[in-house]
């Protein structure tokens, strides 16, 4: 019998690095205890909106989103696995001040990822050599952890993860369409509150 998350993590040696879903209110209280460091990614609700679609038609677990229409409803509602999209990201924004929290945008890492892994190494206290910054970037653009088992999941089996409907690893890219209808761009602003709640998105309908 393999071992759960947890057990994993507790025989890490320090410092660990450790990648979760969850709100902001449910994070366990040691984390705000140990005063730990934390890098939170968040990116635009219509392009979000769209890769958890797929990932929903992609994993045999969660329920049937059915049409496109029914789950944009449903996502707007909050009603999704992992909850309220908006609740998420702007929670984790106002606790930004108040914990060592750095709020980052997918959006910025696809505009400059050399500049958002410097934002990363600094808050870190990370001062690395030109050759491993090449070797992170690498290492972390989509087209390798598209290639790479240990990220794109292709080592599950298909009765968990079916990516004969849609790959794990998509496209990793903005603004993408759906049917002949393409999400406009949100603010350039990067403040959450207008950031995430532009919801002012036109009905749209699977062609």
């Amino acid at each position: 019998m393999g071992h759960t998350s947890l057990e994993v993590a507790n025989t890490m040696p320090t410092p660990r690095v450790l990648k979760t879903h969850l709100p902001i209110q449910l994070m366990p209280p040691s984390f705000w205890e140990k005063d730990v460091k934390m890098v939170y990614i968040a990116r635009n609700p219509k392009d979000c909106m769209v890769s958890y679609y797929y990932f929903y038609k992609m994993d045999q677990t969660l329920p049937d989103p059915e049409t496109w229409d029914n789950f944009f409803s449903t996502f707007l509602k909050g009603s999704l696995a992992w909850g309220d999209w908006f609740d998420h990201v702007t929670g984790w924004w106002k606790a930004r001040d108040e914990h060592k929290i750095l709020y980052i945008f997918y959006e910025d890492m696809i505009e400059d990822s050399r500049r958002e892994l410097c934002k990363v190494m600094r808050f870190l206290g990370k001062d690395f050599s030109e050759d491993v910054v090449k070797k992170i970037l690498h290492h972390t653009s989509f087209k390798a952890m598209k290639a790479n088992p240990m990220i794109n999941f292709s080592v599950f089996s298909e009765s968990i993860f079916d990516q004969s409907v849609s790959s794990f690893m998509r496209k990793g890219k903005q603004l993408e369409i759906i049917g002949q209808v393409r999400l406009t761009r949100p603010p350039k602003c990067r403040h959450p509150p207008s950031y995430c709640r532009d919801v002012r998105i036109p009905h749209m309908s699977m062609s």
